[in-house]
């Protein structure tokens, strides 16, 4: 037995609790959640930030932070392990920590010291991971209207179609002809359990339509127009409406968001969803235009860089919104998504308009 800290809810809330803490980073692995009466314990490595007790009250409402004892478990083969077996000995230290998994393909970004060796990198990765069959390598930034990024195959097969699940829903993709992050698991679930039944919702830049789609499946009574500009992308967007069954919840539209909102979506909306963090201050005032007259919400994401403060971030989307909306704003959430390059952070911001 180990004595750990860890998170304290009832048994119906066990799922939930175990995979939001997986989203943070934040269950031990090491150790076996533990049953007693009516609660389940969940063991953490770290005591939770302040952002992270924030995402788990939204998440599962009512939790206790405590310490008890938690059996350990079998010790399975880890990746520096599997690597000092495929790797000279001085390079193990460099092997990737994290990496990607979307389906059955899993995308790694090969350090340079490691360039030689990333067919054994590749093969490592598939030794550790069963349910893996093909690893990509980043072959590139992220870039250009449809935001993709070139990759290269370093082992396995040669397919990158794959079927990803994510919160009971399945999402047929391409990542060589689409953007898709399960970084943004967490973050698909918070914006779909904030709709409410009755709403229309504008998901601006929808990709295959991991927003749009889980609020259909969450929401009874909801109308969702899914746009996206890039053709592959609407293309896995209407298989994946079929393949979860809300034909008659999302609409899918291919076109640039602008013009679509301009031409069929004016004053419509009660909630629009901005995920397009690198050009989406761009995109705010047709987004004020989307909403109903009496306002709504707006989930705006928006890269933050060095020292850019999310506060200061705060202030001027606000005062964005008042000059290219002509609309009063105020921010209702904003935390720090992921981080996407060495100081450089996805955040969110959920503004309230009026």
């Amino acid at each position: 037995m180990k004595k750990a800290l860890c998170v304290k809810v009832r048994k119906n809330l066990g799922e939930k609790t175990i995979k939001t803490l997986s989203i943070l980073n934040l269950i031990n692995r090491d150790l076996k959640v533990k049953k007693a009466g009516d609660f389940l314990f969940v063991p953490i490595i770290v005591k939770p930030d302040s952002r992270h007790l924030s995402a788990l009250k939204e998440e599962i409402g009512e939790f206790k932070l405590c310490e008890s004892s938690f059996s350990e478990r079998k010790k399975r083969l880890d990746l520096s392990e599997i690597a000092s077996r495929h790797l000279p000995s001085h390079l193990v230290s460099y092997f990737p920590r994290s990496f990607d998994i979307i389906g059955h393909i899993a995308i790694i970004e090969v350090p340079p010291k490691l360039r030689r060796y990333e067919d054994r990198v590749g093969r490592i990765i598939l030794e550790a991971h069963k349910n893996v069959r093909t690893v990509l390598a980043k072959a590139g930034a992220i870039r250009g209207t449809y935001r993709l990024r070139r990759f290269r195959v370093i082992a396995g097969l040669e397919e990158t179609e794959t079927l990803h699940r994510e919160h009971g829903c399945r999402f047929l993709l391409d990542p060589t002809k689409v953007y898709f992050s399960p970084r943004l698991s967490f973050e698909h679930n918070r914006v779909a359990s904030l709709v409410r039944e009755g709403e229309t919702v504008i998901d601006m830049f929808a990709g295959i339509g991991p927003f749009s789609i889980l609020i259909a499946k969450k929401v009874s009574d909801v109308k969702v127009y899914a746009i996206d500009i890039n053709p592959f992308a609407v293309k896995y967007l209407n298989v994946n409406i079929s393949l979860n069954s809300v034909e008659d919840k999302v609409t899918p539209i291919l076109g640039d968001a602008r013009e679509v909102v301009s031409r069929k979506l004016l004053r419509s909306a009660d909630r629009v969803i901005m995920n397009l963090p690198e050009r989406s201050d761009k995109y705010l005032d047709v987004a004020c235009e989307a909403l109903k007259p009496e306002g709504g919400i707006i989930h705006y994401y928006q890269f933050l860089k060095g020292r850019d403060s999310i506060r200061e971030i705060e202030k001027k989307v606000v005062d964005i919104v008042r000059e290219s909306g002509k609309r009063e704003c105020i921010v209702k959430y904003s935390r720090f998504v992921k981080e996407v390059a060495p100081y450089t952070w996805q955040a969110v911001f959920d503004l309230k308009v009026a």
